[in-house]
């Protein structure tokens, strides 16, 4: 089996996107997934299963369209890579709050970087599928606009390693 975690794009505990936990779970354990559990309320499903990552994508995806009624974006990663993930993280002289880790689903080139619009003291790193963001002053006050991760969605150090060590 694979350990696997699943980061859904756009989900919060309150708003449009609002998934409660237990439905996420629910979702994955009707998926056919083994050990379903989930991290902080920000759409983090973990889980085992032995199933390749495209089907896996593919079977939450359509969970996820049964419950909103809508497509919602789905970034599978397994226990390697998300540790890998942390792992790339170059900015441990910045809080791990303030470092987000920009998933996407193919593997990031350095043109990505380069087209980065109003950098204002952040810092970026290529992770495996994923861009890695130092903002420094913290993201909300951040004026960056980089196109390669617009589609993405992201997760901060501290919740990458938590998750890395959960499904090790």
């Amino acid at each position: 089996m694979t350990s696997y975690v699943a980061l859904l794009r756009a989900m919060n505990v309150a708003g449009t996107g609002k998934l409660p936990m237990a439905e996420l779970r629910r979702i994955g354990e009707q998926c056919g997934f083994a050990n379903v559990r989930t991290f902080i309320a920000s759409g983090n499903l973990l889980f085992e299963s032995d199933l390749g990552e495209a089907e896996v994508r593919a079977r939450i995806e359509a969970g996820l369209q049964q419950y909103f009624g809508k497509s919602v974006p789905v970034f599978v990663r397994t226990a390697g890579e998300l540790t890998a993930t942390a792992a790339a993280n170059s900015f441990d002289d910045d809080k791990p709050s303030r470092v987000m880790a920009h998933f996407i689903e193919e593997e990031p080139v350095e043109a990505m970087l380069a087209e980065a619009r109003d950098v204002v003291g952040e810092r970026m790193a290529l992770g495996p599928r994923s861009i890695i963001v130092s903002y420094g002053e913290g993201i909300g006050k951040t004026r960056l606009k980089l196109p390669a991760v617009k589609h993405g969605t992201a997760r901060n150090m501290n919740s990458v390693a938590k998750m890395a060590a959960m499904l090790a």
